[in-house]
């Protein structure tokens, strides 16, 4: 079935790829484009009013408030991201608008950057360039900035989807003495990246590289706080691509300057973007990005094309590729 007529589509950022509005417009939308960088708010409830569908580029809140203004014609909206805890999901199920998001084709581009964030923070890259920086790189000591090898560690994860099983299948060639996950049920598949499925606790006290790349619900929320630092071990490196609000960040912080743990790499963090005078930034044993992620072509085009086949598949009334719910 093909779109019968023309459709109206508000995209919430002037700089989505080129690539997913072309095909929006092929299939006969009509793409009013919001043009304030960030993301205005005020823009977008003055444009989404009669709107067949929403392409939602940001991070904003996704709520009854853009739903109440785009109006009852409203038929489709999808996020361009995986992580959708800016939505209100119960909200549109009430409404029975179909939700979709990206999720599937960042996975590559994140473990990447996981791996990245797990070599930088164990082997010292930010500590090794601030002695440069002051003029304290040390060239007659053995022992100068030690660090730890991801070869012969046990690798744990929090959550287990995409992202982390395209980690531990990278690590498969990295000759790892183990893989341990933790999530609320076993994975059928486990055996494909030899990963044992183990409680929360004994994760936190195994793992030498623990990454953490689950949701952020009510349940995961400060998960990893000063209790959970406290069981793992001293030459821990800990890494999340997830969301920042998983983390107290207070306690790892502690955790950090005391020794507790090793050292950190962190994609995300609470808020973004994190204040240039965030004490963990003053620590030389955490690498503190950005939220860098999918920051590829190759993945934020795959992604602007899920969302906008998302769209179209609800608007020919079929189902969306990826739906949230």
């Amino acid at each position: 079935m093909s779109v019968s007529r023309a459709f109206k589509v508000l995209v919430s950022h002037p700089t989505v790829p080129v690539a997913a509005l072309e095909l929006l417009r092929s299939r006969g939308a009509e793409t009013i484009i919001c043009q304030s960088v960030p993301p205005s708010r005020e823009e977008i409830l003055a444009k989404v009013p009669g709107v067949d569908a929403i392409y939602w580029a940001h991070y904003q809140p996704l709520n009854a408030g853009i739903l109440d203004a785009a109006g009852p014609q409203l038929r489709a909206v999808s996020t361009m991201s995986s992580g959708i805890d800016f939505v209100d999901i119960e909200e549109f199920k009430r409404r029975q608008i179909p939700l979709g998001h990206t999720p599937g084709v960042v996975k590559n581009a994140v473990a990447d950057l996981a791996i990245g964030l797990m070599i930088a923070a164990g082997r010292n890259f930010h500590a090794g360039r601030g002695e440069i920086e002051t003029s304290k790189w040390v060239t007659e000591r053995i022992d100068w900035q030690m660090g730890h090898e991801i070869r012969d560690s046990v690798v744990g994860f929090f959550g287990f989807g995409g992202i982390s099983q395209a980690i531990a299948k990278r690590l498969q060639s990295w000759d790892v003495a183990k893989i341990l996950y933790t999530t609320r049920t076993r994975k059928d598949n486990d055996v494909d990246f030899k990963a044992e499925h183990v409680s929360f606790e004994r994760l936190l006290q195994e793992s030498d590289f623990l990454v953490v790349a689950a949701p952020l619900t009510d349940q995961t929320r400060g998960k990893f706080n000063a209790k959970a630092f406290e069981l793992m071990k001293r030459s821990a490196i800990f890494v999340n691509v997830a969301r920042g609000g998983l983390v107290q960040q207070q306690d790892l912080c502690e955790a950090l300057s005391s020794g507790q743990i090793f050292a950190a790499g962190l994609d995300v963090t609470t808020p973004e973007p994190l204040p240039a005078d965030d004490p963990l930034l003053k620590l030389p044993n955490c690498v503190v990005l950005p939220h860098m992620g999918t920051q590829t072509w190759k993945t934020t085009i795959e992604m602007s094309l899920l969302a906008a086949n998302n769209i179209i598949n609800a608007i020919e009334g079929k189902p969306m590729i990826r739906p949230a719910y």
